[in-house]
């Protein structure tokens, strides 16, 4: 077995995931590596959706960005935001919804807006996007980010896309809310009583007691952890092609 670190076993983890047929829409950053590298391996028909407009984009090689040309030239259909979003998103017709965070909460409610007061901010981010419509209304919802206490807070700073929890996502949402918080350290998933997000599967090599203190708050643990297979061969090499921006055949 080739050797990985642990940025690798999370793009791994989160683009198993996926499943051949799924209509996905992708995020910036490791959502979109992660999709990528579903597509390139056991999901080839993964059909990938971008912000930007391209429906069931082949993109020949890992996207810059979701304004990258080699989406529109893939894509089945390239159509307008306002239509992606009302459409698309807004109707009900993305099965996956793969987001990123600066911060998330234990209830899975996602900020990518500010870190500290909106008005007087000490960072300013680059914004939520369309993050707050997938996190409203995709069938599912999987979030990939690096595990430490400044992301795992106790409480976001600001409540960009909505989880569970005291913020009326009852209210404010249809979809199924955050199911998966896939990390360098394993995977949490909410609880089922209580959405609290719990530690459920460990990467190889990493403790409790590790993710325990990446976490900003006391992090649940499941009573049977399992444990989250390592890459393939095959999955290292197709990872490693997308990082290279090799490209293949559409």
């Amino acid at each position: 077995m080739s050797e990985w670190t642990s940025a690798d076993m999370m793009n791994v983890a989160a683009a198993r995931e996926l499943h051949d047929g799924d209509v996905c829409l992708v995020g910036v950053g490791p959502p979109n590596l992660a999709a990528n590298l579903a597509r390139r391996t056991h999901a080839p028909g993964c059909r990938l959706v971008y912000e930007s407009g391209a429906i069931d984009a082949r993109p020949k090689k890992l996207p810059l960005s979701i304004g990258d040309d080699d989406l529109a030239a893939t894509a089945t259909a390239v159509v307008s935001v306002p239509e992606m979003f009302n459409f698309w998103v807004g109707a009900g017709r993305i099965d996956v919804g793969f987001l990123g965070a600066a911060q998330i909460d234990r209830y899975g409610n996602i900020n990518t807006t500010v870190i500290g007061d909106h008005d007087n901010p000490k960072v300013r981010l680059p914004g939520a996007g369309g993050a707050p419509e997938i996190a409203a209304a995709a069938g599912r919802v999987i979030v990939i980010v690096k595990q430490s206490p400044r992301t795992f807070v106790e409480r976001v700073d600001f409540v960009s896309s909505v989880g569970y929890g005291p913020t009326g996502r009852e209210r404010m949402a249809r979809g199924a809310g955050p199911t998966l918080v896939i990390t360098d350290h394993g995977v949490l998933e909410p609880d089922p009583e209580t959405n609290e997000l719990t530690l459920t599967r460990l990467h190889q090599g990493v403790t409790v007691q590790q993710a325990v203190k990446a976490t900003g708050w006391p992090l649940k643990v499941a009573d049977d952890i399992e444990d989250v297979p390592p890459p393939s061969d095959e999955e290292l090499t197709a990872l490693q092609k997308l990082r290279n921006r090799e490209a293949v055949d559409a």
